[in-house]
């Protein structure tokens, strides 16, 4: 019987050299800027036993979240617009808004939940998150929910 396989969350300066390596041998591939593996894996400097013993098992985080649901828990200044800004970014980004929390700020920050399905993103979630934090008011973003 097969175990059940368990996965993490990993900030990328925790990672082995190797799973970068294949990360970006992949990203080459994907954005065709390497021809096939045998170039994309030299431009890396990886073998090409490593490339296809991790190739199956590592990906971004932003490309395991298409067509799930994404929970955000955001930390905003309590300046009129800051709420509606976000919104608007969301909304440009296609993300589907499920829910939004929102708390009495206290202390000048206010405590928000956004729950999104990502089915019709036009970004991946990582340039979400980037473009989220471009916005004035906006002092910290976590994701606390993924998959639901």
């Amino acid at each position: 019987m097969k175990e059940k396989s368990a996965y993490y969350l990993v900030e990328e300066s925790a990672l082995p050299e190797v799973l970068l390596k294949t990360i970006r041998a992949k990203r080459l591939l994907e954005t065709e800027k390497a021809e096939n593996i045998s170039e994309a894996v030299k431009i890396a400097d990886i073998s090409r036993s490593a490339f296809y013993k991790y190739k199956d098992l590592i990906k971004p985080f932003y490309e395991s979240q298409i067509g799930k649901k994404i929970t955000f828990l955001l930390v905003l200044e309590d300046v009129s617009g800051v709420l509606s800004n976000i919104l608007k970014v969301m909304a440009k980004s296609k993300a589907n808004i499920l829910t939004i929390n929102q708390n009495i700020p206290v202390n000048g920050v206010a405590n928000i939940t956004v729950t999104i399905e990502t089915k019709e993103l036009i970004y991946s979630v990582e340039k979400l998150v980037q473009k989220l934090q471009q916005v004035e008011g906006v002092s910290k973003i976590d994701i606390i929910s993924n998959g639901v």
